[in-house]
């Protein structure tokens, strides 16, 4: 995310304000972070709610009027848009890769076949065939868009063109000192993509894990008796297993959270150190190593929230008897 001028939303008043006390005054400028959590709307599918927040006043609304009043606004966020680009640029990508299918392939035919090829493997590597079926099309999916939206989000203007403070001390136009509300912003540091991803794996795995031991082979997946103990001493191991599954349906439960908080906590994070680099360094050169770093962590986060993914379908996904096969635990 490089310095790049911006446009500025609000004009600097004719006349200046009033001065208020020094226990009164507003938060400085310096306090506000260099990169918002928040991701405001850039316009709405009808009209602007009345207690939208100040930065989304100005937004652009469509179809304003002939909105129905019983429905509420569709917000369209800058990460949103950006996603759009991503999805945009991927469909793109792919189809000049597969256009013209060669049977020794080059270029970017060999790039696209070698990712899916690469993905593919994992999966068999870590599940049964019936169920690597199942899961490579989401598996892959997480990892190519991933990959693509945290290396997207590298590109200079990224996080860095949008609305914000005039910076009276630079000699560019419309330069601003940080953007307050940028138009376009990394999908994966933002938190709602994030965790609408978790909860879709969430909602499949469930679905693969019934499909795949049945509703009352689940319940025993999960609270049976493992080891192949027999006898008396299975009364006091259900009872301990019976305690052992209540953890693992909790730990079901905090998987999707934990995927959705790791990938938003370290791209939102990374974003946060290179902002903070550009702007406390001379001509931002502390963030040149940050940067490089940076595209590291969004291949290995991509990898890692797929590979997660893979590993946990793997553990409801399996039998213990299974010998033959080693599985991710």
């Amino acid at each position: 995310m490089l310095a790049a001028p911006a446009v500025v939303r609000h004009a600097q008043a004719e006349n200046p304000a009033p001065a208020v006390p020094a226990a009164q005054s507003a938060p400085a400028e310096d306090d506000k972070p260099l990169v918002s959590s928040y991701a405001p709307a850039l316009f709405y599918l009808g009209p602007v709610p009345a207690d939208a927040a100040p930065e989304e006043k100005d937004a652009a609304s469509f179809f304003a009027k002939e909105w129905p009043k019983q429905f509420p606004s569709i917000p369209f966020t800058n990460s949103i848009v950006y996603t759009w680009v991503v999805a945009l640029t991927l469909i793109i990508f792919v189809r000049l890769g597969t256009r013209n299918m060669k049977e020794i392939p080059t270029g970017k035919q060999n790039f696209v076949e070698a990712t899916v090829d690469s993905l593919h493997e994992m999966c068999e590597g870590m599940l049964e065939p019936k169920v690597a079926r199942w899961v490579f099309p989401l598996a892959a999916t997480y990892f190519i868009f991933i990959a693509a939206s945290n290396l997207m989000g590298l590109l200079p203007g990224v996080g860095s063109i949008g609305w914000g403070v005039a910076d009276p001390s630079s000699s560019l136009p419309a330069a601003i000192q940080h953007a307050e509300a940028p138009l376009f912003r990394p999908p994966t540091a933002d938190a709602n993509l994030t965790v609408a991803m978790a909860a879709i794996f969430f909602v499949m795995s469930t679905w693969w894990a019934l499909k795949y031991n049945g509703p009352f082979g689940l319940v025993k997946h999960i609270f049976g008796v493992k080891g192949g103990f027999k006898g008396i001493v299975l009364v006091p191991l259900s009872l301990v297993f019976l305690f052992i599954g209540c953890i693992e349906i909790l730990s079901l439960c905090v998987r999707p959270v934990a995927l959705a908080m790791r990938l938003y906590g370290n791209i939102y994070g990374g974003e946060s150190v290179l902002a903070m680099m550009l702007t406390n360094s001379p001509f931002g050169i502390a963030a040149i190593p940050f940067y490089f770093l940076e595209v590291m962590v969004a291949l290995v986060q991509a990898l890692v929230f797929s590979l997660l993914s893979v590993a946990f379908v793997s553990l409801l996904c399996s039998h213990e008897d299974d010998g033959g096969k080693a599985h991710a635990h």
